[in-house]
């Protein structure tokens, strides 16, 4: 009888403790990052995004840094494994694992941001953002302010979704002046998103061809860009968050990615029950802007449009355009 108690009581708490951990299971957010997230603000947005959701929502929360594409797979992997209930995973990176993985884990969620997939399960959703309006307004900047009439942008890799980074940079500044020339560089090789050294050798290349404005798209490799500027002084601009307080003097302004409001209000969309959610933000939804829109902040933003009344003024004409329709942008990723 006593034994009987015993392993009826021991079954009793083995079911309250799998109980639990299913219930702990159910609120498992899980962040994988595409590379090591290091001084990356994109990925930092994520990290950021991910943990505000567990927190608003009481789920325990991990971030799995990759470092190869191998690595991507073992981390999306490793999630299902420790029975994540969210995995939220950023850039085009995932594509292929998230089709092969997601219909393997119909119970579990995944969140796509910055890409979607042609065809989405009921399981994956997508946070994407209209890229090419704040990247054309930093070209309508450059487009006022160079002196040289050459100017210059340095993306991390030739792929179709980082032409919403150069072609619409291109297109604003010939909105201003047909006859501007505007180089583009990549920078490629083994690590396009983490290679100071390698964007800076581009960056220096188009100064000394006469580009004397330059937008840099390239992660980390931004940090590079930035050091040539103060050697050679020529002027940049940047992405993602506001980097002219990395370099003081030599930022004209930034396109601003809201990565971790995107990543909420798809988390609150999933938490809701949604399927196949995409949502997808500009300029109108506030998802991307530049520091020049922001009246509250542009004062102290160290950036050197802050001091240019006439390029504020044209930037919030055009993005008024953007936002209202009148003017309309072709999405370069489509239009290669």
């Amino acid at each position: 009888m006593k034994r009987f108690i015993r392993n009826f009581m021991t079954a009793a708490i083995c079911t309250i403790a799998s109980s639990a951990m299913v219930k702990a299971a159910d609120k498992f957010f899980v962040y994988v990052s595409p590379d090591p997230i290091g001084v990356n603000a994109f990925l930092q947005m994520g990290k950021i995004g991910i943990e505000a959701a567990a927190k608003k929502y009481g789920a325990d929360v991990q971030t799995y840094e990759s470092t190869t594409a191998v690595a991507r797979r073992e981390n999306v992997e490793a999630a299902l494994n420790e029975g994540a209930s969210l995995i939220v995973v950023l850039g085009f990176e995932f594509n292929d694992i998230i089709t092969e993985l997601a219909p393997t884990a119909p119970n579990v969620n995944f969140l796509i941001v910055d890409q979607c997939l042609a065809d989405l399960p009921e399981n994956v959703h997508c946070a994407v953002f209209r890229e090419y309006e704040a990247s054309y307004l930093t070209g309508v900047a450059a487009g006022m302010m160079t002196k040289t009439n050459k100017i210059g942008v340095v993306g991390a890799l030739d792929i179709p979704f980082l032409h919403r980074y150069t072609d619409a940079y291109r297109d604003g500044a010939k909105s201003i002046n047909s006859n501007i020339e505007v180089e583009i560089r990549w920078v490629g090789g083994d690590n396009p998103f983490g290679d100071p050294v390698r964007a800076k050798e581009q960056a220096l290349a188009m100064n000394a061809a006469g580009a004397d404005i330059i937008f840099t798209a390239t992660a980390g490799g931004d940090f590079g860009v930035f050091e040539g500027a103060q050697e050679q002084n020529f002027k940049v601009l940047s992405v993602d968050v506001n980097r002219c307080v990395n370099a003081p003097g030599f930022v004209i302004d930034n396109t601003l990615k809201g990565v971790d409001a995107a990543l909420l209000n798809s988390v609150d969309a999933i938490m809701n029950g949604a399927k196949s959610s995409v949502s997808s933000v500009g300029l109108k939804e506030g998802g991307m802007s530049v520091m020049a829109l922001n009246k509250e902040e542009l004062s102290t933003s160290q950036c050197l449009v802050a001091h240019e009344p006439e390029v504020i003024a044209k930037l919030r004409d055009v993005a008024a355009q953007i936002i209202s329709g009148s003017l309309e942008l072709s999405d370069p990723m489509f239009t290669q």
